[in-house]
C-alpha cells in the first residue's frame, strides 16, 4: 500500500504591525490576495504581534492565527509618568517581547516576515533580522515612525505608499500605494441609501476620524451641526469610546434636521463602503490608510491633521495629497466654526471645483497595491 503523499508548504509568512486599524487593515488586505492566488496548502500564515481585542477579533475573521508578544512604546512627549513608563518599556518590555519573537520565528521558520511597521512589530522584526529571516516593510505614511526607520536598513525591500518618503534608503523603495480592502471601494449609493436611512434630497458629507474616532473633529462638528443641517445630510463616524458623549451632546444642540444626522460608533469595511458611496465631500484626518480610501473612492476630501502626529506625519500625508488637488486641508489651529462652515459653502458652490478634486482622487489612488503586493511576494518566495 502506498503512503500518502506529503505536501509541502511552499510558503510561510509571519504578518506583523501594531497601534490602530490603520496597521490592521493593510495587513488583511495584503492577506486577502495572497489567499486569492494560492491554494491553503501553498500558504501559511501565521501574525505576531501585541495582545489586543479589536486585532485579535479582525484576524479570527480572517481565519489567521495568532500569536501574541509584549511589546514597548516610547513616547517621545515630557511628563514625568512617561519618562517612568519608557524606561521600563525599553529594558523591561522591548526586551521580553524581544525574546518571545525570537522563540515564535525560530520554531516556526518562516521563508518570510512582513512588516506593516508600528511599536507591536519592532520586536519581531529585530528578531528576524537577528535569525537571517528576510524582511519586507510597508509604510503607509511621508513621514516613518521611530519604529520603520529603526529596522529600515535590515529590510529586504520597503513597499512605500508616497512617492517622496522620508529617511529610507530610496534604491529599496517599491512604489505601490497604500493596500486597501477591496470592499471598501465597492459601495453602492442605493445600498447606501437603506444603510443609514439617507432622504436623497441633500448632499451628503462623511466625517470620520479614523479607526479610534476623533474628539477635537467631533467637537467642531457639533458645533456646526445647527448650521450644516440646514443645508447638508451628515454621516458621522464618532468613534466608539465618543459614540455616547456625541449623541447627548447632538441632541442638545439640533433644534431641528434632526433626520438628517447619522451618527455611528464604528463602522465596519461594508458600512465604510457604504459611507463612501454616499458622500458628496469626505471630512477626515490624514492617516495614509484614510487617504487611500478616500482616493479610490474618488470623493473631494477636506483633511485636517493630527498636530500631535508622530514626526508630523499627517500633515506631510496632507501636503503630498493636496499637491494633487484632490483635497482642501485645514490646519487644526484655524479649525474654527465660521471658518470650516465657510469652506464646506465655498466647495459645494462651485461644483467644477468639486469634479476636479475627484478626478485628482482618482488619478492619486492606487486602489490595487495590496494584488501588487502579494504577487510581488508570490514572486519572491517561489522563484527558482
Amino acid at each position: 500500500m502506498f503512503s500518502q503523499p506529503i505536501i509541502a508548504i511552499l510558503m510561510k509568512i509571519i504578518f506583523t504591525g501594531g497601534g490602530s486599524g490603520g496597521h490592521l487593515y493593510p495587513i488583511i488586505a495584503v492577506i486577502r490576495e495572497l489567499q486569492k492566488s494560492c491554494s491553503g496548502k501553498d500558504l501559511s500564515i501565521i501574525y505576531i504581534g501585541p495582545k489586543d481585542a479589536f486585532s485579535d477579533a479582525a484576524l479570527a475573521a480572517e481565519g489567521i492565527k495568532i500569536r501574541h508578544v509584549v511589546c514597548g512604546k516610547i513616547r517621545r512627549y515630557f511628563s514625568l509618568a512617561a519618562f517612568l513608563q519608557n524606561i521600563i518599556d525599553v529594558f523591561v518590555m522591548i526586551p521580553i517581547g524581544v525574546l518571545q519573537s525570537f522563540f515564535y520565528i525560530f520554531v516556526l521558520n518562516p521563508d518570510l516576515v512582513y512588516s506593516k511597521c508600528g511599536f507591536g512589530s519592532y520586536p519581531i522584526t529585530i528578531s528576524a533580522w537577528i535569525l537571517g529571516v528576510p524582511i519586507f516593510l510597508q509604510e503607509s505614511d511621508v513621514a516613518p515612525g521611530l519604529a520603520s526607520r529603526k529596522v529600515a536598513s535590515q529590510a529586504l525591500e520597503i513597499f512605500s505608499s508616497f512617492p517622496k518618503t522620508e529617511f529610507f534608503n530610496q534604491n529599496k523603495l517599491i512604489l505601490t500605494g497604500n493596500p486597501i480592502r477591496e470592499t471598501v471601494y465597492s459601495g453602492s449609493r442605493a445600498e447606501a441609501k437603506k444603510t443609514f436611512n439617507l432622504s436623497g434630497t441633500r448632499p451628503v458629507i462623511f466625517v470620520e476620524g479614523g479607526s479610534l474616532g476623533a474628539q477635537r473633529i467631533n467637537d467642531k462638528l457639533l458645533d456646526a451641526l445647527p448650521f450644516l443641517l440646514g443645508k447638508y445630510e451628515i454621516i458621522h463616524l464618532t468613534g466608539k469610546r465618543n459614540f455616547k458623549d456625541v449623541i447627548k451632546e447632538s441632541k442638545a444642540v439640533i433644534k431641528s434636521n434632526e433626520a438628517f444626522y447619522h451618527p455611528i460608533a464604528y463602522a465596519d469595511e461594508n458600512t465604510i463602503a457604504q459611507a463612501y458611496a454616499a458622500a458628496d465631500l469626505v471630512v477626515s484626518r490624514a492617516g495614509g490608510g484614510s487617504i487611500f480610501e478616500i482616493a479610490a473612492n474618488k470623493k473631494p476630501s477636506v483633511i485636517i491633521p493630527l498636530p500631535e502626529a508622530a514626526q508630523n506625519h499627517q500633515a506631510k500625508n496632507a501636503m503630498a495629497y493636496a499637491q494633487y488637488g484632490a483635497a482642501l486641508i485645514i490646519e487644526e489651529n484655524n479649525f474654527t466654526v465660521n471658518f470650516f462652515q465657510a469652506k464646506i459653502n465655498d466647495l459645494f458652490e462651485d461644483s467644477q471645483k468639486m469634479r476636479a478634486m475627484s478626478e485628482a482622487a482618482a488619478r492619486f489612488a492606487r486602489p490595487k497595491a495590496a494584488k501588487i503586493i502579494a504577487e510581488y511576494i508570490k514572486s519572491y518566495l517561489t522563484k527558482p
